[in-house]
Formats: C-alpha cells, structure tokens, sequence
C-alpha cells in the first residue's frame, strides 16, 4: 500500500470511528468536515479534534463535557492504531495513536524507495514553467540565481506528482535594453564611457576586449549587439549549467515579431474593441478589465512595448497545448502582472480551456559577509552576480540556500554561515545528516553485521521517541510533496529536509544501533535506511547532492553517545 493511501486510511479510519461515536453517544453530527488534524505538538496525540466544541451550543451543553463523552466512546470503539485519547483545553479530543502505523511507514518507504512520496495525482496536466528570463544584457545576477534554484525545484516537485513539466527560459531580444547594452559595450570598444544610463562594470571592459580580438578595429553597433548577445547568452547557459540547471526550450522574443504575433495580438485586440489611440499612442483598456489603469501597447515612435511583446509570447504558449502556465517573476515586476491578465482575458484566455498564467513573486536575495552587505560586483558593477556566488560557494550549497526560504521572503545569503565546516552551517548540517545514516550501513559491514531482510525483521521493537521522530517525519513527507506542489511551494521540501535532518541527528546521538539485543539492531538498521532513502529523494528534489561520505568534524560526537535509547554491547 503506498503512503498516500495509508494516510489516507488513518484519516478515513479516524474519521469513521468520530461519527461512530458521535452516533453512540446520541450526539448530531455538526455541518462540515469532521477530518481530525494533526496536532501541532507531540504531548498532544497525533491528532486532535474540535466536534465536541463546535456541538456545544447545538445540544446546549458544556464543550468539555461533550469532549469528555466522545474521548470515551473513541476509546471504546476498537479503531486500528489507537491508543487512547485525552480531553484538553476548553473541549478539544487528542488522539493518541500506537506506533504500528509508524512501523508500516518503514516498511512503506523501504518497499517504494525513489517512488516514496510520488503520486499520480496531477499525472493529467502539461506545465509549462518558465523562469529566471533575465534579459540577456550581462551577467546573471544573485536574484536570478534563486529563480533558477526555486524554477528548477518546483519543476521536480511537480513531476513528483505525475505533471509533465516543461522548463523554459524567454530571451528578451528583441528591446530597447538590448540597444543599449549593444551602445555600452561600443563603448567601451571605442575606449569611451557608456553612456549615463547604460550598462557599467568591468565584465563590459572583457568583453570590448574579446569583441576587439574575434572582430577587429571596425565594429558597427549592430554587429556590436549581436555578437554580444551571443556572448551573453553563452554566459547565462554556463552560469546555469554550473549550478546544474538545463531548459527545455530558449524561446526568442524576436521569434515573435518575425511570425506575425505581436500584430496578430494587436488586431484581435483592436477588432474586439479593447484599445484606443490616444496621444499617437495605442492603448489598452486594461482599466476595465481590472487593471489599476491602462497600459501603452504601441508607443509614439511606432515600438511595440514589453505589455504588447508579453502578451504575444503568453498566448503562443497558451497555443501549445499546456494545461497550466507558471511564470517566476522578480517582485520588480508586481506591477505588470494586472496589466498581463487583463490583456490576456481580452483576448480570450482565462477559461478552464485555456486558463490565465500564474505569476509567482519573489523578493530578491543580499549577500552579506562579516555582518555587513555586499553590495558591488567587480563584474557587474552595481549588483551581485549568481557567478560570484559561485565563486565562493558550491553550487549544492547556493541551491539550498535559496530554498529554505520562501520566495516570497527576502533572502540573506551569509557567505560566512555557508562556507563554514559546522553544523551551524544549514546546509552542511542536512548533508552531515546524510552522510551519518549512510555511516551506519557502512560500520554494520565493516563489524560483520548482515540486514536481514526486511519482513524478517521486528519493528514494533522501534518504541524510543528518536525512532517514532524518524518516522513521524517520514509518514508527512508525502503530504509535503503533495502541498508543495498544489502552493507551488518547493521551500516546504527544504524545511522538511531541515527539520528531517535535525531529527536524524538526535537519533545518531541518543541511540546506538549495533547493540547485543539483535531484534533491535535490525531494525534500526531499516530505520537508518529508510532516512537514507527519504533524506536522499528530499534532496534529490531539491537539486542538491546527498554525499555518502563527508569529514568528520572536530567535536562530532559518537553514534548513540548520549547513552540514551541503546543496549549495552558492541559500539557501532
């Protein structure tokens, strides 16, 4: 039985056996759903209901003495995995369960291994992601570089649960930013200083250089904005390449413009009554469709703005048969996102056949180091670049990172935190945690000591509160899965692994494996291996590697060395 469904039966069990004991003890059954929750913290059960309040003034009684006759009933009623229950606060029913439910997740994760956590359940829809998108004027910058690292999260996130996921990168080629990038970098070519709002730093001097070298002494603008272009793209593909990033399709604005679907765009919206000239410009009547106000479609000189390019590039992609469209903007861009779904609904998108993309926002990232910003990139100038993070930080470690915050927070990058050896560096502390279970295995053949297979082994000897946390982790994991994808949330993948990795530390510490009692020792062996497996697929989505072997640290402290939880014997 895989977990979604064994979750499932718990709840549903649960569930059955409320409305079982509501009847039995004479009480209606309130409106609404009866599905018990889980409960914040362990003293309080593994689940906890409120029917008993929420019937209190139905049938006129006190909440508590409700709560008190439907914990008693519960208990009687002989439901799977219960244990007892206990009446809290003003009238709530914890309910306690026995750890044999926690003992199928074992097996469950070990019998599924890469597929634990993965369901079927958006296995009907195409998405199309597209993010980072950075214009392809110079180096991509640290804000950028969290794009690529939530873009390429979510996208697995998705897939875990069935999608077809399609990455995608679009090229803004075809604007006024391009111009003057192409006039900065001729420029610098000419030994000049780029004009005052063009693009400065040194990666413009290296390039004017190359330029000068493959090109010659006579270089025209156009010829200038070409072959820069290639060169930044060239230099956003490494980039991505180094933190281990790869897209499916790099779409070209200019692409837009040669086919015809800018003007395509611009009739259907003209024919339908949704634009209007004003001041020589052609506008959009964007107010009315429930923009702040309207928006310049073709401006004075006869240029199509970004809106117009925006919505050309949407609708071709609406045309390619993807079920959902997801964009990752920077917060920068808050202000564009009315102005896109409005113009998309004039021209028809927004239906359940075709329905309006998504945005997500995100804030953007400040390196910090010795308590103060980084503020300047020798390359770029004025911001910080995803490559000089790259420079300093392995690209696991800039992955996670990014993620363990949501995208919709503004991120500190503490390059002292990060390039720390230490468990107060977060993304070694998860690593550490990988390369410790990974140990076990290792140690248990070196002292000669062979896993059983799995049904032979005695589970319900897995009693410590170390061994239940494992597991307990576990058994959420693919509800994790599952929520990240539906909120397009991939940092609740990070905060799990963080909080997994918290949890197979304390039970490195407080309980030995290898012991005399050899009931016990295989089934810690089952349950280190099953970490393994969760903590591995957990990073996997993440992007980030799960290293078998790392360093010992200085003050690690032996496996089981609290003394807590473990058998006198051998030492593992």
């Amino acid at each position: 039985m895989g977990f979604l469904a064994l979750h499932a039966l718990i709840i549903e069990t649960l569930t059955t056996a409320i409305l079982a004991s509501l009847e039995a003890c004479g009480l209606p059954a309130p409106a609404g759903d009866l599905t018990p929750e889980p409960t914040a913290r362990r003293e309080h059960g593994d689940f906890q209901t409120n029917v008993a309040l929420r019937l209190a003034k139905i049938v006129g009684r006190a909440p508590r003495d409700v709560a008190v006759e439907i914990a008693a009933a519960l208990e009687a009623s002989n439901t799977p995995h219960l244990d007892r229950c206990e009446v809290a606060g003003p009238g709530f029913v914890n309910i306690f369960l026995r750890p044999t439910w926690l003992h199928d997740v074992l097996t469950d994760v070990v019998t599924s291994e890469s597929a634990y956590g993965r369901s079927d359940a958006l296995a009907n829809q195409r998405i199309n992601l597209e993010f980072v998108s950075a214009n392809p004027t110079g180096p991509l910058h640290a804000g950028g570089g969290r794009w690529v690292a939530v873009g390429d999260a979510l996208a697995n996130v998705l897939a875990s649960q069935g999608a077809t996921v399609h990455r995608e990168y679009y090229l803004n080629d075809a604007g006024n930013q391009l111009d003057t990038f192409a006039r900065s970098l001729l420029a610098r070519y000419r030994g000049e200083e780029p004009p005052e709002d063009g693009y400065h730093g040194e990666y413009l001097i290296e390039m004017a250089q190359l330029l000068r070298s493959e090109l010659g002494d006579d270089v025209d603008e156009l010829t200038a904005r070409e072959w820069g272009y290639e060169q930044n793209v060239k230099s956003l593909r490494e980039d991505l390449a180094r933190i281990g990033v790869y897209f499916d399709t790099w779409f070209s604005e200019r692409l837009l413009h040669e086919r015809g679907n800018v003007a395509e765009v611009l009739s259907t919206l003209e024919s339908a009554g949704h634009t209007y000239v004003k001041d020589d410009a052609t506008w959009l009547n964007s107010e009315a469709l429930g923009d702040q106000r309207d928006r310049v479609l073709v401006k004075r000189d006869g240029s199509t703005t970004y809106l117009a390019n925006d919505l050309a590039y949407h609708l071709d992609k609406s045309r390619r048969g993807w079920d959902y469209l997801i964009d990752i903007w920077g917060a920068d861009h808050h202000g564009q996102v009315k102005s896109l779904q409005a113009g998309m609904e004039a021209l028809g998108i927004g239906t359940s056949e075709a329905p309006q993309p998504e945005i997500i926002l995100g804030q953007l990232v400040k390196l910090e180091r010795g308590g103060e910003l980084v503020r300047l990139s020798k390359r770029a100038g004025n911001v910080v670049t995803l490559s000089d993070i790259l420079d300093e930080v392995d690209p696991d470690v800039a992955r996670l990172t990014f993620l363990l915050q949501g995208i919709d927070t503004a991120l500190t990058f503490d390059l002292d935190v990060v390039t720390s050896q230490s468990m107060e560096n977060p993304v070694f502390y998860v690593q550490y945690a990988h390369a410790r279970v990974c140990s076990i295995g290792r140690r248990a053949d070196e002292q000669g000591v062979t896993r059983v297979a799995l049904e032979d082994a005695d589970l319900s000897v897995l009693l410590h509160e170390r061994e239940l946390d494992l597991l307990r982790a576990l058994s959420e994991y693919p509800g994790v899965l599952a929520t990240s994808a539906e909120l397009r949330a991939p940092h609740r993948v990070a905060t799990w692994v963080r909080d997994f990795a918290s949890r197979v530390h304390g039970f490195y510490r407080d309980c030995r494996v290898i012991t005399n009692d050899a009931a016990l020792t295989q089934a810690r062996l089952w349950l280190a291996e099953a970490s393994r497996i969760g903590l591995a697929d957990a990073l996997g989505i993440l992007g980030v590697g799960a290293p078998a072997v790392m360093e010992r640290l200085d003050e690690d402290e032996e496996e089981g060395s609290s003394g807590e939880g473990q058998t006198q014997g051998t030492l593992g």
